[in-house]
């Protein structure tokens, strides 16, 4: 955050000084620590309250909406300083949680947007102008006492850790695009910070070939559940069969890209043979006590989501442009992964569990 701060002073040159920039960061930190959707809020909120001002450095004198929605711009335009803040960040946490990022559990969520996206006005008319132009429709699943069906916005493509919880990856794009594409991309950025992105765990929707592959040549071992498709439906995905029974899973080789299968008697002749890995043989096999264990942890993203959405102030969306939205989102996350850190550096072997509300928030 204090080089954050430094390179965003940098671009000062002429004008007005002002309020200080680390005034305005600590106010992008507040609209998340107290899931403010508005500017507006968030200054109201600073205005009444005279120890949230000394905090900022701005008793007396808080900011103004105007203010913020200036700042907004401009950490808009310094999109690249905010990513390395987020680098920087997610390295301490690797350096704290030395299990962060070894396993991921990838997924998507909408995100409706600030908008009326129906193309028909309430008298028959064909809508000429939307207010988000970005947005666009798409479809979501059924959530408990929500109807799946369409909605028009945005999608955000997460890649959660699935041992601390916390994300490592992510990314905003309308509705309209599919969350196959964005899978490769996760797994891409979660290595670039580091991260070691081992296993990635997906639900049925990401099960096709050229993720399978995607995940090859990035040394990702994927652990999604098969679909219905014909070879399955025959049964092609099944362990071979001879004489003296099912034959068993006898490890995997990553390098060779293959996993061996062994006659449960090792009487055939060869007693063992090696298969290569694709969608339906993969290097963790399904049904396996690892794949299990591995698949139940798919569930870190559900919750994550779940907590950026109603704890976190991601949700629901008071911007528009997609622009607008990924910075919304960005500063989200940057004031999920600060507050794990400060709990981490201040908890000595302590990790931040799962859906933790509380602390990670009173560390800050």
């Amino acid at each position: 955050m204090g080089r954050l701060i430094e390179a965003l002073e940098a671009t000062r040159w002429t004008g007005r000084p002002g309020y200080p920039i680390r005034t305005m960061v600590g106010l992008c930190l507040v609209k998340s620590l107290y899931a403010l959707p508005t500017w507006t809020k968030v200054v109201a909120l600073v205005a009444d309250h005279w120890k949230l001002q000394r905090v900022l450095g701005c008793e007396g004198d808080p900011p103004s909406k105007w203010a913020a929605y200036r700042f907004a711009a401009k950490l808009r335009e310094n999109g690249d300083k905010v990513e390395r803040c987020i680098d920087e960040v997610v390295e301490g946490l690797k350096a704290k949680l030395p299990s962060y990022g070894r396993d991921l559990a990838i997924d998507a969520s909408d995100m409706p947007a600030y908008a009326n996206g129906h193309h028909y006005t309430p008298d028959g008319r064909e809508r000429e102008r939307f207010s988000d132009r970005d947005a666009s429709w798409g479809h979501r699943s059924a959530i408990s006492v929500r109807k799946g069906g369409a909605f028009f916005g945005y999608r955000v493509h997460l890649a959660a850790c699935a041992n601390t919880g916390l994300p490592v990856a992510w990314q905003v794009e309308t509705a309209k695009d599919s969350e196959v594409r964005f899978a490769a991309a996760l797994i891409d950025a979660t290595k670039r910070r580091g991260c070691m992105a081992a296993t990635a765990a997906m639900d049925r929707g990401y099960d096709v070939g050229p993720i399978h592959a995607a995940c090859a040549e990035r040394d990702c071992l994927p652990v999604i559940p098969l679909k219905q498709t014909v070879g399955v439906k025959r049964g092609d995905h099944l362990p071979r069969e001879c004489s003296h029974g099912t034959w068993k899973f006898a490890g995997s080789d990553r390098k060779r890209g293959a996993s061996k299968w062994r006659c449960p008697s090792g009487e055939c002749a060869p007693a063992s043979t090696w298969i290569k890995a694709d969608r339906l043989h993969p290097l963790i096999p399904y049904g396996t006590e690892r794949w299990k264990r591995l698949y139940r942890k798919r569930s870190a993203v559900e919750r994550e989501f779940g907590y950026l959405k109603h704890h976190w102030g991601l949700g629901p969306l008071r911007v528009r442009g997609i622009e607008r939205v990924r910075l919304h989102t960005d500063l989200t996350v940057l004031t999920r992964l600060s507050c794990a850190l400060a709990r981490a550096r201040s908890t000595t072997g302590a990790r931040p569990r799962a859906g933790q509300r509380g602390s990670p928030k009173q560390s800050c």
